[in-house]
């Protein structure tokens, strides 16, 4: 009886293990499909970096400013910056910075040289070693 509740324990394991490697992986594919349609099809701007009152959700992580720009039918789209302002890369407030958006959706925006590939593979690789050890743990331990 105890070999059963440990098989079905392991079992369980192994099962949530692949679903989240499949789900880490599929994340690192969209995001880096994402990243290379906007690079495609993106249209170049310039965006005002405008900062924002910081509210208690804010301290947790780096705060992501607002990016203000003009669509090429001369729409102003305001949006928050896809990646946070950082002392290596910093977005200071009044500054400008070259953005990609997509034409149909101009709230997708690329801040262009802060792509953030490394995530999207980091995802790709966590996946892929997920999926990995569970097989393995699947094919020694079940």
């Amino acid at each position: 009886m105890g070999g059963a509740v440990g098989g079905t324990a392991g079992f369980a394991v192994v099962v949530f293990g692949a679903l989240g490697g499949v789900v880490a992986y599929l994340a690192g594919v969209v995001g880096l499909r994402e990243l290379r349609r906007l690079r495609r099809v993106g249209v170049p701007a310039s965006a005002l970096v405008r900062a924002r009152a910081q509210g208690p959700e804010d301290r947790a992580r780096p705060p992501r400013p607002l990016l203000q720009f003009e669509t090429e039918d001369g729409r102003v789209v305001e949006v928050f910056s896809p990646v946070p302002s950082t002392a290596r890369h910093p977005l200071p407030d009044g500054g400008f910075v070259p953005v990609r958006y997509d034409p149909a959706d101009p709230r997708q925006v690329l801040v262009d040289g802060r792509e953030r590939v490394g995530l999207e593979y980091g995802f790709l690789a966590l996946g892929v070693l997920a999926v990995l050890g569970s097989i393995t743990l699947a094919a020694t331990a079940l």
